[in-house]
């Protein structure tokens, strides 16, 4: 029996961007209602015993169905299934959204400009970000980094660039900086975010200073990745956010 608080849904696109990574989407409940950056929990039934992961969501907070990026994780209880979904196979999300990287959270400073810093699936809520009106009328600058290992993990490239399009006419300008960490790919840094933030060449590249009376920055990732940056960013004079105040937002995302 299917516990009150989930909602059936049915898959109904899935794309696999490699052998370790795969997107999917499902239908939306009509209740169910997110703010960009939270989490879904979703289980799906396995010899009649619900095994629930949560998952950032992808997709717009005005879209129709609800898109979840997913890494394959080798005899994984959850993942080993969920990578095999056909068309129409029922999931089941709960009903309450979670999470609190959401721009909400930030008071001061005022929203100037949002550094978006992601490895692997944790881009996951700053494609959803990407896509809500709110986020281009409340800052200047968005740059978006998203570090992979491989070229082929480097996923929803032609997405950014739609939503780039999409919103050109805003006042806002979006950056988006690439990086793969184990091969030499021409338009994509190469080194790990802590080192770029360290040199100063994140900065170059973006155009843009890291300010501590400016920037909302938002780490979301592999935990290593996340607090090695934490630790650089603090290095160069930016604060923790804490009850609205300071620079840097966190998510473990793994």
């Amino acid at each position: 029996m299917i516990d009150e608080k989930f909602l059936a849904t049915q898959v109904i696109s899935i794309h696999t961007w490699s052998d370790t990574l795969f997107s999917f989407t499902v239908t939306r409940p009509d209740s169910f209602r997110f703010t960009a950056g939270q989490f879904a929990r979703i289980g799906i039934l396995v010899d009649g015993e619900l095994i629930v992961r949560a998952y950032s969501v992808v997709s717009s907070p005005y879209d129709e169905y609800l898109e979840f990026f997913s890494i394959v994780v080798p005899d994984g209880a959850f993942t080993s299934r969920l990578q095999h979904l056909q068309l129409g196979d029922t999931l089941y999300i709960e009903k309450v959204p979670y999470g609190f990287l959401t721009l909400a959270r930030y008071q001061q400073p005022a929203p100037q400009d949002l550094w978006l810093l992601a490895t692997g699936t944790g881009v996951a809520p700053f494609i959803s970000m990407l896509q809500d009106f709110k986020t281009w009328e409340d800052y200047q600058h968005i740059i978006l980094v998203y570090s992979v290992r491989t070229a082929q993990e480097l996923a929803y490239q032609d997405k950014i660039a739609e939503i780039k399009a999409l919103f050109a006419d805003e006042p806002a300008k979006l950056t988006f900086i690439p990086i793969v960490t184990r091969e030499v790919v021409q338009g994509a840094l190469n080194q790990r975010l802590p080192q770029l933030i360290a040199s100063g060449e994140l900065e170059r590249v973006a155009e843009l200073k890291f300010d501590v009376t400016r920037s909302h920055v938002m780490l979301c990732g592999n935990p290593q990745m996340v607090e090695d940056t934490k630790e650089s960013l603090k290095a160069i004079g930016l604060t923790m956010n804490r009850r609205g105040e300071g620079n840097i937002a966190v998510e473990n995302y793994w």
